[in-house]
């Protein structure tokens, strides 16, 4: 198989993966709702600079370390878990979640800080590191180059997809923010529903505990 075809199998695979629900894209969608497009395009950056982190792991060998102690993979399910669980029972917990003009949510909703939780939500995120261990090493073949060239490679089809998948999905979430701002309980039954959301998440997470 050429490189370029590599390349593109590649590709076709971290777009399945990325496509289906999971932590990164309820959060995102979730920042989307809670305060719109700028909010949601900071939660974006923060899942891509999280692929960063993902990609530079594997590159260098650091994800192996979930092999050599196995241990350290559930550590990372419930705590990714019950991190997701608290989001999501804050959302169940809201009278005005989806309503971006609330006072009390201006500082939840800064770019930084949801930045700094778009990274840490893709940092803990399981299914990223079980990619790098169990996909990410099949398309590093030694006679396509130096390693690190073809992971530069491979980490740029990763966050365009990323970007793409998420981005695309936060302008659409985005867009429904006026109509919340007109429709009060509407509001407040979108909270429940993502909060249901985010709770199902992580318990699914924590069932995958061996």
């Amino acid at each position: 198989m050429s490189h370029a075809a590599l390349l593109w199998l590649y590709f076709l695979v971290v777009f399945g993966i990325v496509i289906l629900p999971g932590m990164d894209m309820a959060y995102v969608m979730g920042s989307a709702l809670l305060g719109g497009r700028r909010s949601g395009f900071a939660a974006v950056a923060g899942i891509v600079a999280g692929g960063v982190c993902h990609v530079t792991m594997g590159a260098l060998g650091v994800a192996a370390v979930l092999t050599l102690w196995p241990p350290l993979y559930n550590v990372m399910l419930t705590v990714g878990a019950l991190y997701i669980g608290w989001m999501g029972i804050g959302f169940l917990r809201s009278s005005a979640m989806f309503l971006p003009t609330s006072g009390g949510l201006s500082a939840a909703l800064a770019p930084g800080t949801t930045f700094r939780r778009a990274l840490a939500t893709s940092l803990i995120n399981p299914k990223a590191y079980l990619f790098m261990l169990a996909v990410f090493p099949q398309f590093l073949k030694p006679g396509y180059g130096p390693v690190w060239m073809q992971a530069g490679a491979l980490g740029l089809i990763t966050w365009f997809t990323q970007a793409a998948v998420y981005g695309a999905l936060a302008l659409a979430a985005a867009q429904a923010t006026d109509w919340f701002r007109t429709k009060p309980q509407a509001s407040v039954n979108a909270a429940r529903v993502m909060g249901a959301l985010l709770v199902g998440v992580a318990l699914l997470t924590l069932a995958q505990l061996r």
